[in-house]
């Protein structure tokens, strides 16, 4: 069991990461505070294309694009996957991701990956996880 803080990650280089270790390693891996992981570029552009990618579908009919942080990230990690045969399948069965930090992780020894921390953007250019879910209407 891993549990991984995306707090002040860069969102593609930990969903990226994140797909890799579920491919390799047979752990559960716990992402925890999806909602602070951390998306480069600028506000606007980043607000638009986000708007836009949730105005495409609908939970009915077409590629459904979630509101809440968590499951934003999930869906992230999950186009890093080959989730519609059974290898990705059975990686997506052992992640878990959640907004915060649920009482039975309390305890337990929480990561980072330094791979992906936001020092490493070389602008000040960017935006949390948490503030697009928003913009986007969710009440998480």
């Amino acid at each position: 069991m891993k549990v991984i803080d995306a707090k002040g990650l860069i969102l593609g280089r930990l969903a990226s990461k994140v797909a890799k270790q579920l491919l390799l390693e047979d752990k559960k891996i716990y992402v925890v505070n999806a909602e602070k992981a951390v998306i480069s570029g600028s506000r606007a552009t980043t607000l638009k294309e986000y708007m836009e990618t949730r105005k495409r579908g609908a939970t009915e009919f077409g590629p459904y694009f979630p509101k809440r942080p968590d499951r934003i990230l999930k869906r992230t990690i999950r186009g890093m996957l080959p989730y519609k045969r059974s290898r990705g399948r059975d990686a997506m069965s052992r992640l878990k991701v959640y907004v915060g930090v649920p009482y039975e992780l309390k305890s337990a020894e929480v990561i980072t990956i330094e791979d992906a921390d936001m020092r490493l953007l070389s602008s000040n250019k960017y935006l949390e996880l948490g503030e697009v879910s928003q913009k986007m209407g969710s009440k998480f």
